[in-house]
């Protein structure tokens, strides 16, 4: 089977956590390649997720490597054992760009999901409208088809969080997001309505950020912290005006966690945030 062209961010993480070992266990990839029985051109394609690695494989590899952590080896042989085609957002591939289908990948194998926005609503929690306004103001803007490709992803992933068993997800919103007319008046309402709704579903701890708060983290950076089964496959997406950033490296998902802390220490507590989210919706 010839390598993939466009691996996605899961596959080309599974790579990626499989370099991570071969070089914290000071190992060449020809030697890795060598020690599974395959070439060093098909090595490199593993750890860029370009080719598929077998769950045997992947303890031999292990094995190499002196890993010793049962939880992250059992992780990584679930995901070598994952396919595509057999999810939701894969009828998506093709039709919409890559990174939209990522994170609708990303969000259903996440364990929680902690989240900031600073001028938008989150994506999972847009309205139709809300999600077509925004989308539509891309530059340069999508053709109609691509536009109701990309909504109708929006807004099925966000039943990720009515389903059963969803992830805890707990949503820092900015006050300057709650008032931000994306589509208009109209638009704008409903979806703060929807908002208010959102706030009380049961997996969903949403809170924000009011205009009075002058110790603003992160230079008002949007992005969201997707938990793993274990630490090591914990992701960060950050937000762009041209599409998301994955990011993995340890270092820096110890920097978005203590983003995290700080946001959640000078939002408003949930019940405060219903009042404000209601007060602006009264004003629109």
């Amino acid at each position: 089977m010839p390598p993939r062209d466009l691996p996605s961010a899961r596959e080309a993480r599974l790579g990626a956590e499989l370099r991570k070992l071969r070089e914290r266990a000071g190992k060449a990839a020809h030697e890795a390649a060598t020690w599974i029985g395959t070439d060093r051109a098909k090595m490199s394609n593993i750890e860029s997720g370009r080719r598929g690695i077998s769950e045997t494989r992947i303890r031999r590899l292990t094995e190499f490597y002196g890993c010793e952590d049962q939880r992250l080896i059992g992780e990584l042989c679930a995901m070598a054992r994952e396919h595509r085609g057999g999810n939701w957002w894969d009828a998506f591939r093709g039709r919409v760009p890559q990174g939209n289908v990522d994170m609708a990948e990303l969000e259903h194998h996440a364990t929680r999901l902690r989240m900031v926005h600073m001028l938008l609503v989150p994506g999972v929690f847009q309205t139709p409208g809300y999600a077509r306004a925004v989308m539509g103001g891309s530059v340069p803007p999508p053709d109609e088809e691509l536009l109701a490709a990309r909504v109708a992803l929006r807004i099925r992933r966000g039943e990720l969080l009515r389903g059963e068993n969803p992830p805890p997800c707990q949503a820092i919103i900015h006050e300057g997001a709650l008032r931000m007319r994306y589509g208009g008046r109209r638009t704008a309402r409903e979806q703060l309505e929807r908002l208010l709704d959102v706030a009380h579903w049961p997996s969903v701890e949403l809170r924000v950020i009011p205009f009075s708060r002058e110790d603003i983290p992160g230079h008002g950076q949007s992005f969201l912290y997707a938990y793993g089964p274990v630490t090591e496959l914990d992701t960060v997406e950050v937000d762009t005006p041209f599409g998301g950033d994955f990011l993995h490296d340890a270092s820096e998902l110890e920097k978005y966690r203590k983003l995290l802390e700080v946001s959640e220490r000078i939002a408003l507590d949930v019940v405060e945030s219903r009042q404000l989210i209601r007060f602006i919706a009264r004003e629109m």
